[in-house]
């Protein structure tokens, strides 16, 4: 008897062991799990902005660049296209221009390198630096830049009246010219070879670009004939305008092969208006650069003032003008400011969403002190 008291004992506890243990495990499942922080996400696209040196002054000190990139860090810019040729100068010490024209750099940043400080702040923040050549092939404007037709006058573009052609307040280089073009390429050179960290070069609307108005200088009129026969009957007689721009669709090529054997990994930008207007004023038949291959990102400039006419140009690139399998190049040009005019929150958010509606994960904001402006969207919604 005693031992079957022993034996029941036994068994009593043996259970209640098991019964507790039980219990605890039933009570750590019960427990909520650690909340383990999300990694942040991984922003793959291009979120770019161009910094000017027209109304602003972010340039003109290191401490302003110091500032301009922190602030693009923290609105979620990872690429800035930074102002590096207009008003017939450099921003960056130039020995072309030195040589050519004995103005090394724009004078209010002599003793400086905006575009080595801008690499050096940026880079630390993992941002990339495109240096932007904003004029290209535009000689003046108002009056600044006049040295260079002033010094080489055979440079110029011509009207159909033997005038140097002007646009919009610019006096144009004779884009079809080949000692032009060399000038030209020779600043993009220059550029990608004295900045072997430099991310891209970019071309705007002026690059390569000319005055529709423009290339009636006598050796021009004369190849035109030899090729054609004829002579054009008016600045946008269809086969002139093709001709014209087939010529600078292959200086937009050089371009490419050329600064990629220099260096395999520069980025080749450009950001020219909408299409058909591009070609039609000034000669720039972009589509054919991206479908050709000649580009690794291009910037249109859907600048609309309304969400309505934005994506009417957005789906006019999608749709037609734009190969399927280049559309990961596309990073559309959206205005954020200029002068008085700002985007309202909506609105900024109304045209990025639509461009991740159509799978573009990439835009380009003008420009860099709209961000200010935009603050709340950039801080809040844009980083995400």
């Amino acid at each position: 008897m005693q031992f079957k008291v022993k034996i029941n004992l036994s068994i009593i506890l043996i259970g209640a062991a098991i019964a507790l243990q039980s219990c605890k495990a039933q009570e750590q499942n019960n427990t909520p799990a650690p909340i383990v922080p999300q990694a942040p996400k991984v922003v793959t696209g291009i979120r770019g902005v161009w910094l000017t040196n027209v109304a602003s002054q972010a340039l003109y000190s290191k401490e302003g660049i110091k500032q301009a990139v922190e602030l693009c860090s923290k609105s979620g810019i990872n690429h800035i296209f930074v102002v590096t040729w207009n008003k017939g100068r450099t921003l960056y010490p130039s020995k072309i221009m030195n040589d050519l024209f004995k103005i090394p750099i724009e004078e209010a940043l002599a003793g400086r390198d905006p575009l080595r400080e801008i690499i050096d702040e940026a880079h630390a923040k993992n941002i990339k630096v495109y240096a932007w050549f904003e004029y290209g092939f535009a000689a003046e404007n108002n009056g600044f830049g006049a040295h260079i037709l002033n010094t080489k006058p055979q440079w110029a573009s011509l009207d159909k009246n033997g005038n140097i052609a002007t646009k919009n307040g610019f006096k144009w280089l004779n884009a079809l010219n080949p000692e032009v073009q060399d000038f030209m390429f020779s600043l993009l050179k220059e550029a990608v070879i004295n900045y072997p960290d430099l991310d891209g070069i970019q071309g705007d609307d002026r690059l390569p670009a000319m005055a529709v108005e423009g290339g009636y200088n006598p050796e021009i009129l004369a190849q035109y004939k030899a090729e054609t026969g004829a002579s054009p009957s008016g600045d946008k007689e269809e086969n002139w305008v093709n001709w014209r721009a087939n010529r600078l669709n292959k200086f937009m090529e050089r371009i490419y092969v050329e600064l990629k054997k220099i260096n395999p990994k520069i980025g080749i930008s450009m950001a020219p208006s909408i299409f058909p207007f591009a070609k039609t004023e000034y000669l720039q038949d972009w589509p054919t650069w991206v479908n050709n291959g000649w580009v690794d990102m291009i910037c249109p400039q859907i600048y609309r003032y309304d969400f309505t006419a934005y994506r009417a140009e957005l789906m006019k690139i999608i749709n037609s003008q734009v190969n399927t399998n280049k559309l990961k190049l596309l990073a559309p040009g959206v205005l954020l400011r200029v002068g008085s005019y700002k985007p309202t929150y909506d609105f900024l958010k109304q045209m990025i969403d639509e461009n991740r509606k159509n799978k573009i994960e990439n835009e380009v904001f003008f420009f860099y002190e709209g961000l200010k402006d935009n603050s709340l969207y950039f801080t809040t919604e844009y980083v995400k």
